[in-house]
């Protein structure tokens, strides 16, 4: 495989993986969300305050434990891709997302989400691709004033 290949493939890599991360996500599919982050990824969430969650296990539970009973959508588009090296890469993504829950602890939330995802990748042994580090940013949140109850 030539090296231009190459690059387009693990780009094309990083944009199912990012698909499955959403997928997962909204389906609440945890085990196959978990397999999207390398064991020691990292997680920021922009807000008040900043929010950063370390280990694979640890950032499923924290997100599984605010979306569970709820709803989300979460869309990303315009991927801005970088490999690095053959086992390193860098992306950008456009992001969506709508959410509605019932957190096991704290208030209901509801949300429209507006922003990007700043995120590094990491080829694995394995030779698949993970998400090391993800930082959500959000430019915009409108409240979701009347939360509707879960089907």
């Amino acid at each position: 495989m030539t090296d231009v290949t190459q690059k387009l493939w693990d780009m094309e890599q990083i944009k199912q993986l990012k698909a499955r991360y959403f997928r997962a996500l909204d389906t609440r599919d945890w085990d196959g969300w978990g397999q999207v982050f390398t064991e020691d990824a990292k997680m920021e969430v922009s807000g008040e305050p900043v929010v950063v969650v370390e280990g694979r296990a640890e950032i499923v539970e924290f997100v599984r434990a605010r979306l569970v009973p709820g709803i989300s959508v979460h869309h990303g588009h315009m991927p801005e891709i970088t490999i690095e090296s053959a086992s390193e890469a860098t992306g950008v993504w456009a992001m969506f997302d709508y959410v509605q829950a019932e957190p096991e602890s704290g208030p209901p939330i509801g949300l429209v989400g507006y922003g990007h995802y700043h995120e590094t990748y990491q080829k694995g042994a394995d030779d698949q691709w993970r998400i090391r580090s993800l930082r959500l940013s959000r430019l915009r949140v409108d409240p979701i004033l009347a939360i509707p109850p879960t089907p």
